[in-house]
């Protein structure tokens, strides 16, 4: 890649973004995140994309808000990976969809329903949504050790958010209402915008992707909406740090990531970290 090389929406350069990426939707959560980084440092801004770089262990790790739903979202992971990320962890919020998922617990995503239109326009509808299981598996651990309460499972993306808020007021309501209570029966955990898109976007891209979730709402269990997304933050980085523990001791080890299906995609070395540190600074 030429070292003019500017990335069309996220205005990112070479060596302005790390291998490891968070993505919260809210550009004021870009910030939340990326407070929590060693030495944060602002890269650019541009429409719903707010992006920065710090360091975590060591570790280049970048933070870029995606904005609501599929179609943004695709936009910055194909953006970041042409750039060289390799690794994704979505931020979020979502909805709860069965009784035991209440306000204030959190939903690790294995896979997404494919409910919106973007993942559409790359493959087929039979082709599935899945995260990556190393990163399942270092969210999951993260939420263990915080000690909070959380579910590991399948989550449904959409495109229409008051579609599935009020349904009653759409003209196909009939349709809405009968798919959601599909999915709620088919035990899907929770309801968001992004997570499909991004699987999808990584996985056929031979990356690696997962999402942590906090819920806000659940109207099969209503209950106060959490005030505070901090415990949010803290658990992606400390799920992203498990991340990065994983892949040093792969490496240790002598092993390949298979699951990042190509050598462009393989975490860097020490040399590259320190190089990649001295372009932070």
């Amino acid at each position: 890649m030429k070292q003019d090389y500017v990335a069309h929406h996220l205005l990112c350069r070479p060596g302005d973004v790390g291998a490891y990426v968070l993505l919260p939707g809210d550009p004021g959560r870009a910030q939340l995140l990326a407070s929590r980084l060693e030495e944060p440092r602002y890269i650019a801004s541009n429409r719903e994309f707010s992006t920065y770089t710090g360091m975590l262990d060591d570790e280049p790790v970048t933070v870029t808000s995606t904005g609501i739903g599929g179609p943004s979202t695709a936009i910055a992971v194909e953006e970041l990976i042409d750039l060289g990320a390799h690794t994704f962890v979505r931020v979020g919020t979502a909805g709860g969809m069965q009784a035991s998922v209440a306000p204030g617990h959190f939903v690790v995503a294995q896979a997404a329903v494919r409910d919106e239109g973007t993942s559409h326009q790359y493959v087929p509808d039979v082709f599935p949504a899945v995260a990556s299981p190393t990163v399942v598996m270092a969210l999951h651990d993260a939420a263990r050790q915080f000690g909070v309460p959380h579910h590991v499972g399948i989550v449904h993306s959409k495109d229409s958010f008051y579609g599935q808020k009020r349904p009653e007021t759409m003209p196909i309501s009939a349709y809405l209402v009968q798919r959601w209570e599909t999915w709620r029966q088919a035990g899907v955990l929770a309801s968001e915008m992004e997570a499909a898109a991004l699987f999808v976007v990584a996985g056929i891209r031979g990356r690696r992707a997962g999402a942590v979730l906090k819920i806000m709402s659940n109207r099969a269990r209503p209950g106060p909406r959490p005030s505070s997304l901090d415990d949010l933050a803290d658990l992606a980085i400390a799920g992203m740090r498990l991340v990065l523990q994983a892949d040093r001791a792969e490496q240790v080890q002598g092993a390949d990531l298979r699951e990042i299906g190509s050598s462009r995609g393989l975490p860097p070395s020490r040399a590259s970290r320190r190089a990649a540190r001295a372009r932070v600074q």
